[in-house]
């Protein structure tokens, strides 16, 4: 596979960078392919006491990141635990696997959580991007413990989210295509007919970006960390 990172991160570093969220795919994005700027810098600096801004899902995202860099905050584990209830974050499936994987990147392994997600597992959940997040949080906790508790229900959710690939449009948009294909990738599906990353590629406008119009931020990160996924 033929590709250059260096017109996309140039694109990135032309955008104005506000949101935690955003910052945290790039500090990603960034570190993967050995990018040099200040971002994890900023993301660091934007930490307000033992969270990001109080925010689950910002703060979740931030340490992930921050622990892939080496920097874990032991204030924000602490924090995060403790709006842990009744097994979920919130008794939400969003919260609790950017939570879980969170926890998982800093080493804190959380099997209550884990089993909440594939306890409550039903319909409501049945979509592509969701199902590839709990994947992906499940993957990362037994890739902790070297366990196999969750082996056979990974492996059929990711057959069914194979099984919902449409041909034109791989799932749905290219941000939740490049979360699927992380997930499968993750889950040991590598083969190009399974996980498309060259549809991924043949979507990059001429400027270097991913997403609509002249591109988005944290589609443009994700696509950076899914090409970079694949080629390692």
């Amino acid at each position: 596979m033929d590709f250059k990172s260096e017109t996309s991160f140039k694109w990135l570093y032309s955008q104005k960078i506000s949101k935690v969220k955003y910052l945290a795919r790039i500090v990603q994005a960034s570190y993967l392919w050995n990018e040099e700027n200040d971002y994890k810098d900023k993301l660091v600096s934007s930490k307000t006491g033992d969270s990001w801004n109080c925010d689950l899902r910002d703060t979740a995202r931030a340490a992930s990141v921050l622990a892939l860099t080496g920097i874990i905050f032991p204030d924000v584990e602490k924090w995060m635990l403790l709006k842990q209830s009744d097994r979920s974050w919130n008794d939400d499936v969003y919260d609790s696997v950017y939570a879980l994987i969170s926890l998982a990147d800093m080493g804190s392994y959380n099997q209550e959580g884990c089993q909440w997600l594939v306890d409550n597992y039903g319909p409501e959940w049945e979509h592509p991007g969701t199902t590839a997040l709990i994947i992906t949080a499940l993957l990362k906790h037994e890739k902790l413990e070297g366990e196999d508790g969750f082996s056979n229900f990974i492996e059929e959710r990711a057959r069914w989210i194979i099984s919902q690939r449409k041909s034109e449009a791989a799932w749905k948009t290219l941000a939740t295509s490049n979360l699927v294909i992380q997930s499968l990738l993750l889950a040991g599906h590598k083969d190009e007919t399974v996980v498309p990353v060259k549809w991924i590629l043949s979507h990059m406008n001429d400027n270097g970006s991913w997403g609509k119009g002249e591109g988005d931020i944290n589609t443009t990160s994700l696509s950076l960390i899914t090409l970079w996924e694949y080629l390692k």
